[in-house]
């Protein structure tokens, strides 16, 4: 049962029913041991394809019984994302099937080494596009070695995803070694799929970005049911189309929180202590000047302590956040205190101008963001 007490962070349910062990569970579905918390129409498949969809919650789906109805109608429930919610680090451990801990993709922009300029230790690598300050990072720094988990487990399972994805540094980081098929639009997603189960895939990995960018764009009113409408009828034809024996997993890396115009830009009373931003907006990293980090915190607090959970480094991962403890390279990653909202409030970088104006967003360990469905449905 989804918990309700807003108050509290959700913190994620490593090793059980969360993103990071959802694809070694599907692999062992038929074993005696199986996870209880798998939808059981999977565990009795021969052949599956695990479908994410990129930016629905399960608060956003249990809600939209009209706009969904094949969606709304699988049979399974919520389980829980990683730390941050955010595409970088969830789909890097449901690929990689490791908690942010151990793989190290521990935010859409971190903190990386780099020589320092003007006094700055380090620079903000935004893992989606692999790019920092100084452009293209894909040969300075090779995503391949920043993440070296392979995904699957090492099975080159086909991963049928945008076609212009696929000479990105993201795909390199989490799905090197994969079987990269393209698609260009949402048919060419669902025939792809059809063909590959069609000869004989035991597992197919599949992944659509729409409903996130509709979300970023215009919120989670009229244009996204639209587009979850739509969703929601390929998802259909992709049921219909299932040979026998075969099953169809839903899931998704976050889900999502109306923002708006609600964004904070940090004070310069706070921005005295601060010597870079990093995170985004729902999960926002402060790193502190030499010396300043109790000032910075105290500040912090008593700026937003309102609007969001303010923690140091140390208290999130004490609390276990991101699974467990952080090897020395990939705690440098992150700032020295976190505003994670837990209002309907964002807090911006003013260095990173790609996200001032998005209506709806995710990162932080609300209830909204942290729960995503697990739905399943069996060949007919």
């Amino acid at each position: 049962m989804v918990a309700d007490d807003r108050s509290r962070p959700v913190v994620p349910d490593y090793g059980g029913a969360c993103l990071s062990s959802l694809v070694a569970a599907l692999a062992a579905r038929g074993r005696p041991d199986a996870a209880g918390w798998l939808p059981q129409p999977c565990k009795e498949a021969t052949q599956l394809v695990l479908l994410v969809l990129d930016g629905i919650g399960w608060e956003q789906l249990s809600s939209a019984h009209a706009v969904a109805p094949t969606l709304t109608g699988g049979t399974g429930g919520p389980i829980t994302s990683v730390v941050p919610t955010t595409t970088a680090t969830a789909l890097t451990s449901i690929t990689t099937g490791c908690m942010p801990c151990e793989h190290g993709v521990v935010g859409y922009r971190m903190r990386v080494p780099s020589d320092a300029r003007d006094g700055v230790d380090g620079e903000v690598l935004n893992v989606l596009r692999w790019r920092t300050g100084r452009g293209d990072m894909r040969r300075l720094m090779p995503a391949t070695r920043f993440q070296t988990v392979p995904p699957f487990a090492g099975v080159r399972a086909p991963a049928v995803t945008r076609s212009e994805f696929a000479s990105t540094g993201f795909t390199a980081l989490h799905l090197a070694g994969a079987r990269l098929v393209g698609w260009a639009l949402p048919s060419s997603l669902v025939v792809q799929v059809r063909d590959l189960l069609s000869s004989g895939e035991p597992f197919v990995y599949a992944y659509y970005d729409g409903l996130d960018k509709v979300a970023h764009a215009h919120g989670l009113g009229e244009f996204y049911e639209a587009e979850l409408r739509s969703v929601d009828r390929w998802v259909s034809d992709l049921v219909e189309s299932l040979p026998s024996g075969c099953a169809l997993v839903v899931t998704s890396d976050h889900g999502q929180v109306e923002v708006g115009d609600a964004v904070h830009v940090p004070s310069a009373e706070l921005l005295d202590h601060v010597q870079m931003l990093s995170g985004e907006g729902r999960f926002r990293w402060l790193h502190a000047r030499p010396g300043a980090e109790d000032d910075l915190l105290s500040a912090a607090i008593e700026a937003y302590g309102d609007e969001a959970w303010v923690r140091t480094r140390e208290e999130i991962v004490e609390a276990g956040w991101f699974g467990g403890p952080l090897a020395a390279p990939v705690a440098d990653r992150l700032g020295d205190v976190a505003l994670v909202a837990r209002q309907a409030v964002a807090f911006l970088d003013p260095a990173d101008t790609g996200e001032t104006r998005l209506a709806a967003r995710h990162g932080s360990l609300t209830s909204a963001e942290m729960y995503v469905p697990l739905i399943t449905w069996p060949a007919d």
